[in-house]
């Protein structure tokens, strides 16, 4: 008799284990129709409904209850792509408008002492898309076929030196041009020699100021390549012969029109 009733109780299976296993199983079935879900958000989307599984699976908020992790009233990755991008257009436009509104300050400033001190014939400015142009004819800086800095005109770069150095977020070019009339001296043999050593020059005396980051500056010469009126006429020529001071903008707007 009692072998019979041990024999019964050996064939009664422990079943308990189904009950994790089919939690388990609901809770995989619950993964893999909110990744398919959720197939189609972007990638922030999908971190916070990860996030939200995570909580469910430690025992927070269940997925399946309202929450504001993956609620569809959250905003659209294209609403999200728009706003980021309206922000960033922003910002981009008020860099724009802070550099134009510095380049006129600059040019307003120098405008002022070319008119003071009778230089209009000498010196002009001129703001494009990219920077603002400081032309310095050649006559006025140095004499004939040298690159030797004349005395008067280191009260100029005195001047744009000081004005520099109030607007210290720029990069300087500073350029070297001739007319095509060759050259051939022991000290330069060549107009991109003479060119090159006139930009050098000027730029020492415009580096005297010690608030200025030379770091910002950089020469170029340019030689009889970059002419900006015609070589055949003897005033053509003298506009050629110059030296430019370009202060370079960090940005550029494509839709302007300044010429």
């Amino acid at each position: 008799m009692r072998k019979h009733k041990k024999e019964h109780h050996d064939e009664h299976i422990d079943e308990t284990w189904l009950i994790p296993y089919a939690d388990l199983l609901t809770l995989l079935l619950a993964l893999f129709i909110i990744l398919f879900a959720s197939s189609k958000v972007d990638k922030n989307k999908y971190i916070q409904v990860m996030q939200g599984l995570n909580s469910a699976f430690n025992g927070g908020v269940s997925v399946f209850e309202e929450s504001d992790t993956i609620s569809l009233d959250d905003v659209s990755a294209n609403e999200i792509i728009k706003l980021r991008e309206s922000e960033q257009d922003q910002t981009l436009k008020d860099l724009i408008n802070k550099e134009m509104q510095d380049m006129e300050a600059i040019k307003k400033k120098l405008d002022v002492f070319i008119t003071e001190n009778g230089l209009t014939l000498q010196l002009q400015t001129n703001v494009t898309n990219d920077m603002l142009k400081i032309t310095i004819q050649d006559y006025a800086l140095f004499d004939s076929g040298t690159a030797v800095v004349k005395s008067e005109a280191q009260k100029l770069a005195a001047v744009i030196s000081e004005m520099l150095s109030m607007y210290p977020d720029y990069k300087v070019e500073v350029a070297g041009h001739t007319d095509n009339i060759p050259i051939n001296t022991n000290e330069f043999q060549s107009n991109w020699d003479l060119s090159s050593r006139r930009s050098i020059n000027f730029m020492k005396y415009l580096l005297q100021s010690n608030s200025i980051n030379h770091a910002r500056f950089r020469t170029i010469g340019y030689g009889e390549y970059q002419p900006i009126s015609t070589n055949d006429t003897i005033e053509g020529q003298a506009r050629n012969r110059r030296v430019e001071v370009n202060i370079i903008r960090n940005t550029i707007d494509a839709n302007s029109s300044v010429p």
